[in-house]
C-alpha cells in the first residue's frame, strides 16, 4: 500500500493522533546532530557577557518528544523546545522534571508554518522536520536563518531520500526531500553566512523485515558572522 502526502489535514489533529497515548521516539537524540552540535560551545563570550559567561540558547524546531532539547540542555543549552503536539510536548516536559532539567528547556506548543519570535538564538535546530500534512518546510527554515543571532549555529538533518527498501511513495512527505546542495540553497543565504557542513551521511540500519539498509542524511551546518 502506498502513502501520499495528506494535504488539507489540519496539522495539529494529525500529529497529535501521530504521538498517541505512548512515546514513539527512543528518547535518545539524533546521532547527526550531536556530532554537529557537540563541536559548539555553549558558553557565551566573557567579555560580552560583562565578564562573565553565560549559557547561550539554543531553539529546537519540531522538538516532538524531546530528545534532542534534552540532550541539548544536559550539554549547557538554554533551550526553546517548538512543537505543535501538545501531548508530544508533554512527554518531553515530564522527562524535563524527571532528570532534573526542568529549568533548562522551555515547551512552547505552536505551528511553525506561522509562529514567529522577537527571540534570537545562538543555535537553531530543526533535525528530520518532515511531515507528510501540508508544511512549508522550506519557508520555516528561511525564516529560522532570522532567528540566529549574530555569530551563532542554523543545523538542520533531513532525510535526503527514501529509505533503500521504500519507495518514493512508501515514503512520501509534504515537500520533497533535498540533498545538502539544494538545503543551503533554499535557505537562501547572503554574504553573511558561512557554510561549515554541507554533505550527506550514511546511516546503516536495519529494514523492517530485518535485513540490513541504508539512510541517506542531509547535514548541514551554517554560521551568521
Amino acid at each position: 500500500m502506498t502513502a501520499e502526502p495528506t494535504h488539507g489535514t489540519d496539522a495539529e489533529a494529525y500529529w497529535t493522533d501521530r504521538y498517541g497515548d505512548a512515546p514513539i521516539w527512543s528518547g535518545a537524540p539524533n546521532a547527526s546532530l550531536v556530532d554537529t552540535v557537540g563541536r559548539l560551545s555553549p558558553d557565551g563570550d566573557p567579555a560580552a557577557a560583562g565578564g562573565a559567561a553565560r549559557a547561550r540558547r539554543a531553539l529546537d524546531l519540531g522538538s516532538g518528544e524531546g530528545g534532542d532539547a534534552l540532550w541539548m540542555a544536559t550539554q549547557g543549552w538554554q533551550v526553546t523546545a517548538v512543537d505543535i503536539a501538545a501531548n508530544a510536548l508533554a512527554r518531553g516536559r515530564a522527562e524535563a522534571e524527571r532528570v532534573g532539567l526542568g529549568d533548562r528547556v522551555t515547551w512552547v506548543q505552536a505551528d511553525l508554518a506561522t509562529w514567529d519570535t522577537d527571540d534570537r538564538f545562538d543555535l537553531v535546530t530543526a533535525s528530520f522536520l518532515h511531515s507528510s500534512v501540508s508544511f512549508p518546510r522550506a519557508a520555516v527554515l528561511r525564516r529560522a536563518t532570522t532567528l540566529v543571532a549574530p555569530g551563532g549555529h542554523l543545523v538542520v538533518v533531513g532525510h535526503a531520500g527514501s529509505p533503500s527498501w521504500a519507495s518514493h511513495a512508501e515514503h512520501a512527505h509534504a515537500e520533497p526531500l533535498v540533498g545538502p546542495a539544494e538545503q543551503v540553497s533554499q535557505l537562501a543565504l547572503d554574504d553573511g553566512w558561512d557554510v561549515e557542513v554541507a554533505e550527506l551521511r550514511t546511516r546503516h540500519v536495519t529494514a523492517p523485515d530485518g535485513s540490513p539498509a541504508t539512510l541517506e542524511d542531509s547535514v548541514v551546518l551554517v554560521r551568521r558572522r
